[in-house]
């Protein structure tokens, strides 16, 4: 991943044999890269083959398809940690990864986003789209602020956190769905405050509210740094 913290050093420990067998093995960065971009298409897939042959309130295809994410995440943490361990490192490299990864999250929010509206999860599917505007800009701004010259990896919602946070929301709905079946949703009036669902989407507007910090946050870090810049000349 591009965007990287001490969280993660715990998981890079348990993967790291694995990553030297696939050095072993011919492995590249670049295909590792590649191949997390294909499973969060097969996420998206996965997602929109539930979105039209479940029933609303089947969330087998919601659990599969968090599953997925998160096994993509961690194909897409092994690239850049094996280029470093096999001095596989190169600009063109960290540039792919990049791309990638925006391709990734666009495409994972693609099958959420078509999910929820098919299931008519109407006001959940908006939250998404929001998240996936957040989670886009948080990246952008801070590719945008390195090409300044400014260190800008400040604010709780990077990539890594966003993964986790939907992926694993989405898991758990569906092992939750597997075991306990569907709730009856709890409601005021007409309005649902709850069901089996709002285990994954609820995690999805936490998401939407704090990429957008996060992005603001960044926006006025940068501003900040110029300013100083701006003063010292």
């Amino acid at each position: 991943m591009a965007e990287e913290g001490k969280a993660q050093l715990f998981i890079y420990k348990v993967l790291n044999p694995f990553i030297m067998l696939m050095h072993k093995l011919g492995v590249t960065p670049n295909m590792i890269t590649s191949f997390g971009f294909i499973l969060n298409i097969v996420a998206a897939i996965i997602f929109i083959i539930g979105a039209e042959q479940a029933d609303r309130t089947d969330m087998f295809y919601v659990g599969w398809g968090g599953f997925t994410i998160l096994i993509a995440g961690l194909f897409d943490m092994m690239d850049g940690r094996l280029a470093r361990i096999a001095n596989l490192s190169s600009s063109f490299g960290a540039f792919y990864d990049s791309v990638m990864d925006r391709y990734s999250e666009l495409v994972m929010f693609l099958g959420i986003c078509f999910y929820l509206i098919s299931q008519d999860y109407f006001l959940s599917s908006l939250f998404a789209f929001v998240a996936l505007i957040g989670s886009i800009m948080v990246s952008y701004i801070r590719a945008r602020a390195e090409g300044l010259g400014i260190d800008c990896s400040v604010g709780m919602m990077q990539r890594p956190a966003r993964v986790v946070t939907i992926g694993a929301s989405a898991m758990f709905c569906g092992i939750f769905y597997y075991f306990v079946k569907d709730l009856e949703p709890i409601k005021i009036g007409t309005f649902t405050l709850f069901e089996t669902i709002s285990i994954f989407t609820l995690p999805v507007v936490f998401v939407s509210i704090m990429s957008n910090y996060t992005a603001l946050q960044r926006l006025l870090h940068v501003k900040k740094e110029l300013d100083k810049k701006d003063n010292n000349e």
